[in-house]
């Protein structure tokens, strides 16, 4: 059992020793078997963790999954099990999350500067962005700052930048995160986050596997710092890549069903819905989420 950043994880092999200058190189065995390289940059707040899994033929392409607030990239694991054949895949804990914590300065606009240096790192020069839930907005903000690298960007039960969306009560309400958060006991906001986000058996175990490293302390500032930020740093970006809305038909998480119809509405992106899928729907139903995005991925490529 090895302890990386305060968390403890049986499934870490090292292969080398951290490199005191950029990264390190470890492996990191996930769902199904998939062996990732586990890596670290140097971010603009702090390290950044992230993984990554190349296929040993041609890939199609690059994508990149940015999971959802107080998560990590284990999130996405029945994503990578999907596209690691035939796709570069990599997944990254957000800052301020999983081991890229602790991090200083926490913006949006900074974890796309963070997720920029990944792909240098990479040598990648172009990728399609999958964001669920809070991941979308690092996503949004990376394909604002970097059009050129964007194929495609797929949101996944997440909402828009822009300042038309949201009134000032619900930016004020954003704002009431954390007291509100602190009303719960510690065994209570696990559950009822693990339950708001999931109708299956695996999100839910999932979501209560994910928080159980974080403190009822870390997992409070998580939120308030997110939430927080966004309230502050939206504005209306303009993306010029294709979009693609998804939302499971269950997500009852805030507003968030509003918001992506309106979005759909304002800017013609298609929104497609989930079934039987709440707002965790790449767990929920991972195989009509994985289709989606292997769909759109080929249209965006060929087109």
């Amino acid at each position: 059992m090895e302890c990386v950043g305060g968390f403890q994880f049986s499934k870490f092999q090292y292969v080398e020793q951290l490199d005191k200058l950029e990264f390190g190189r470890m492996i990191y065995i996930m769902l199904g078997g998939t062996i990732m390289d586990h890596r670290i940059i140097k971010g603009v707040g702090g390290e950044v963790h992230y993984w990554i899994s190349r296929t040993k033929d041609a890939p199609k392409g690059t994508i990149v999954f940015s999971h959802g607030l107080t998560a990590n990239h284990t999130m996405f694991e029945k994503q990578i099990e999907y596209f690691k054949n035939e796709y570069i895949v990599i997944a990254w804990d957000v800052p301020m999350h999983g081991l890229s914590m602790p991090y200083n300065n926490f913006s949006y606009e900074n974890t796309a500067r963070d997720l920029n240096r990944i792909l240098e790192q990479e040598r990648i020069e172009k990728v399609c962005l999958v964001g669920m839930s809070m991941g979308g907005y690092p996503s949004q903000m990376f394909a604002h700052l970097y059009p050129q690298k964007v194929q495609c960007f797929i949101g996944v039960d997440t909402t828009p930048f822009g300042t038309a969306y949201y009134s000032k009560s619900d930016l004020w309400w954003l704002s009431k995160v954390k007291p509100m958060a602190n009303w719960f006991t510690d065994k209570m906001l696990r559950k009822s986050m693990a339950k708001s986000i999931s109708v299956t058996e695996y999100s839910y175990n999932k979501m209560i596997e994910i928080l159980a490293p974080l403190s009822k302390k870390q997992i409070i500032e998580q939120m308030d710092i997110a939430y927080g930020k966004f309230a502050q740093e939206n504005k209306d970006l303009q993306l010029i890549c294709p979009v693609l809305i998804l939302l499971g038909d269950k997500d009852k998480t805030g507003k968030v069903k509003q918001y992506c119809t309106a979005w759909s509405e304002a800017t013609g992106y298609p929104l497609h819905i989930i079934e039987d899928a709440a707002h965790f729907s790449n767990g929920d139903n991972a195989k009509q989420v994985n289709s989606e995005i292997e769909q759109f991925v080929i249209q965006t490529t060929v087109g």
